[in-house]
């Protein structure tokens, strides 16, 4: 899932300094578009797919879990191997990575397009993720080896311009695209801008390559990655079907557990490591992911549940859905120049307090309204005091991100905060959904007994359990019932997503409480191991 703040492909993942330098001034703007338009695809699929989700599921006739499995599948590969991408883009060439990342990602959203059950969009949105780990890091690798450094500055600005755009238009687009059409053209939307992209950079991009090309890639690292991360999150999506005593779960977790230490001791030892763990000893870096892992936990993990909130239980539809966080983000866009100068102003540590102590009380706001509630009065609150929270941290914490270690390896600093972020969001909804499903299942049982339904009724639904709020109702009840049954899905449902809420809550105070006690109230000095010795290029 694309994570609002954090968008796909921002500085995090630039690499710095090429080679060569080789663009021609006249190529420069066909790279700026070609960029532009690359990383909006995985912008628009992203925020397309979380609206389409409860179509999905109905057309599909999947479960819950398995729409769960729709969106960690790409984020899953995504997160994995998105280092590894621009690592890749550095060594055989960007142009050509960005290229091949392109295609595969168009020629997936053909396949997502075409799928005739949940098993094979699922696949089809693993390979998306492939192709989305050589997209992303390309698009602002290019943009860093196609302009000057007096003009890179400017460039990437434009790009962050079109990127907010893209961010706000994507939810509405992709609502708009469901409600009118179907949910298969929120994937076919993508075939044409890939085209575009494509034929841009074969006629007008050059090819670059970072000064490290001839360094390893970290391959047993990014398997051992992809292996952690899939078994840990097969686990906890699978749990509330198969239980947590079936073989295959207790295995996945295991096999999850013991890649994530073999991963660590590999980072240590490789020579060229993806994830460069000894950063972690620069005090306000370290101090910086964890809050990064903490409070993104929250967010994408919380933001997961809301469209389906919106469409499944309060009965918005998808294009209404789409626009409800049209007001997050157009305050992180009106207040983005404000907040990037809070640190200068007052030192990393109070905006990192300040701004998830708030992005807190927001998430506590979520948990409120019930069912049948009106958006302005219940919803708009928690999304403008959320997304103020969001702006006063977002800025701040990249600039700690970067001051913590300095120019010459700001850009693998940054794009190791992306990877937290987007592992910590991957994580995070497998983990949420566990809590939905107890949640759900123990607030069902009790609102049919209130509803005084029969127990066929009660054993129909308590069959529907793996479907959530997109539970089917049982064949011939009269409308009184049907709405009494249909009252008591739709609050079992709320009971969940008020305690997903809660953890939300808690996980931004708890990234608060790492800011107070891990980062320095004034930028830090680089330790004497990174500032007396020339750092390898990222």
């Amino acid at each position: 899932m694309t994570q609002i703040g954090k968008p796909p492909g921002d500085d995090a993942l630039i690499r710095h300094g090429c080679e060569t330098f080789d663009c021609a001034p006249a190529a420069r703007p066909w790279v700026l578009a070609a960029a532009i338009i690359g990383s909006s695809m995985a912008f628009i699929d992203g925020t397309v797919v979380n609206v389409a989700l409860p179509a999905i599921q109905a057309d599909l006739h999947a479960t819950a879990f398995q729409a769960q499995w729709v969106v960690e599948s790409y984020a899953l590969f995504l997160a994995a191997l998105l280092l590894v991408g621009g690592a890749m883009g550095d060594r055989f060439g960007r142009r050509r990575i960005f290229a091949i990342g392109v295609t595969l990602f168009a020629i997936a959203s053909v396949a997502c397009a075409l799928s005739g059950d949940v098993q094979q969009l699922i696949l089809a949105r693993a390979v998306q993720g492939v192709g989305g780990a050589m997209l992303v890091p390309g698009s602002l690798a290019l943009i860093s080896a196609s302009f000057p450094e007096k003009e890179r500055g400017r460039a990437i600005g434009t790009w962050s311009g079109f990127s907010g755009i893209t961010a706000a238009i994507g939810p509405v687009l992709g609502g708009f695209l469901v409600d009118r059409y179907s949910w298969i053209w929120a994937f076919l939307v993508n075939v044409p801008m890939a085209i575009a992209v494509l034929l841009i950079v074969w006629r007008h991009v050059p090819e670059s390559r970072g000064g490290e090309s001839a360094a390893g890639l970290d391959v047993p690292g990014a398997a051992l990655a992809t292996l952690a991360l899939g078994g840990v999150v097969y686990a906890f999506i699978e749990a509330p079907t198969q239980g947590w005593k079936s073989r295959t779960v207790l295995a996945a977790l295991v096999a999850g557990v013991v890649a994530g230490i073999a991963f660590v001791g590999v980072e240590l030892r490789v020579r060229s490591p993806m994830l460069p763990l000894s950063l972690m000893r620069i005090g306000n870096f370290g101090g910086a992911n964890l809050l990064t892992l903490l409070l993104y936990a929250a967010l994408g993990g919380g933001l997961y549940f809301f469209p389906l909130n919106l469409i499944q239980v309060q009965g918005y539809s998808a294009t209404a859905a789409g626009a409800a966080l049209l007001p997050f983000i157009l305050i992180m866009f009106a207040l983005s120049g404000w907040a990037g100068q809070l640190v200068d102003r007052f030192g990393p540590r109070g905006p990192l307090v300040i701004g998830p102590s708030i992005a807190a009380v927001g998430f506590a706001l979520f948990a409120l309204p019930g069912v049948g509630v009106n958006y302005w009065t219940a919803f708009f609150p928690a999304v403008v005091v959320l997304g103020f929270g969001m702006t006063v941290t977002v800025a701040p914490l990249t600039t700690t991100v970067m001051n913590a270690v300095g120019p010459d390896l700001a850009g693998m600093a940054s794009g190791v905060n992306n990877a937290v972020s987007r592992a910590a969001s991957v994580l995070a909804i497998a983990v949420f959904g566990v809590v939905m499903a107890w949640a759900f299942g123990a607030q069902l049982g009790e609102g049919l007994r209130d509803a005084g339904a029969s127990a066929q009724a009660t054993a129909f639904l308590e069959s529907q359990r793996s479907q959530l709020a997109g539970a089917a109702l049982p064949p011939g009840v009269d409308e009184a019932t049907g709405n009494a049954l249909r009252y008591a899905v739709n609050a079992a449902f709320v009971s969940g997503f008020r305690c997903v809420m809660g953890i939300c809550a808690a996980l931004a105070l708890l990234s608060a409480l790492s800011a107070w006690l891990f980062i320095s109230r004034q930028p830090a000095t680089l330790p004497a191991p990174f500032s007396d010795r020339r750092p390898k290029r990222p």
